[in-house]
């Protein structure tokens, strides 16, 4: 009798075991993007291209889920092909008009289903930074960006003395990757969010002297 009931406890056993065996994160990663797939529906101008990955957001996220950070080689090779992909001025000209930059950098409008094609897209900067000392109500998961030009010692940004922090913002803007692999920010010019001219007058209210932003 006793080997009989040791004869069927074995299977179960084995059954038992097998379901006490967790999904790899390989496979939690499948199954997350699948439900995602299945929830996201094309609505207006949101189209289902959004859900593409491009090899450094997945990465990123691979980081992100097993918790290591990125070796020193990929985190090198991220950011070296954003900065190749960086577009400078047509013309030379770094700034534009600041009071411009300011409606740009305040707007959110743009991109979203519920947006018309036809709307200008908003830099959004505010939903991340603080740009002036007059705002009372601005997103903290940026660095403040009060004072930009003044504490990085732009007087003149047409200034051969300028040049690296001029082309380091343009280069910031266009891809962030260019200087930080995995960053949150988005790629304002190398995604189309914001054209030349626009990065132009956010420049401007970054880099002017005469901006809010550095008085």
């Amino acid at each position: 009798m006793k080997k009989s009931l040791i004869a069927l406890a074995a299977p179960a056993v084995i059954v038992l075991a097998g379901c006490s065996v967790a999904p790899s994160p390989a496979e939690y990663d499948k199954m997350t993007m699948e439900i995602v797939k299945q929830s996201f529906v094309e609505r207006g101008i949101a189209k289902l291209d959004r859900l593409e990955q491009d090899e450094a957001r997945v990465a990123c996220w691979q980081s992100e889920v097993s918790g290591k950070p990125l070796d020193d080689k990929t985190t090198k090779a991220i950011e070296e092909v954003a900065y190749k992909s960086v577009k400078w001025p047509s013309d030379g000209k770094f700034l534009g008009d600041w009071k411009q930059g300011e409606v740009i950098a305040q707007s959110g409008r743009g991109l979203t289903w519920t947006d018309d094609a036809k709307t200008v897209n908003g830099g959004n900067c505010y939903n991340c930074h603080q740009i002036t000392k007059e705002e009372i109500s601005f997103g903290t998961l940026g660095p403040s960006l009060y004072n930009y030009g003044k504490l990085r010692g732009v007087t003149n940004p047409n200034s051969p003395e300028a040049r690296p922090i001029v082309e380091y913002t343009w280069a910031k803007i266009w891809n962030s990757r260019a200087f930080n692999a995995c960053t949150k920010m988005p790629s304002a010019g190398h995604k189309g969010i914001l054209d030349e001219q626009q990065i132009k007058h956010v420049m401007a209210l970054l880099l002017d002297p005469q901006s809010p932003v550095n008085k």
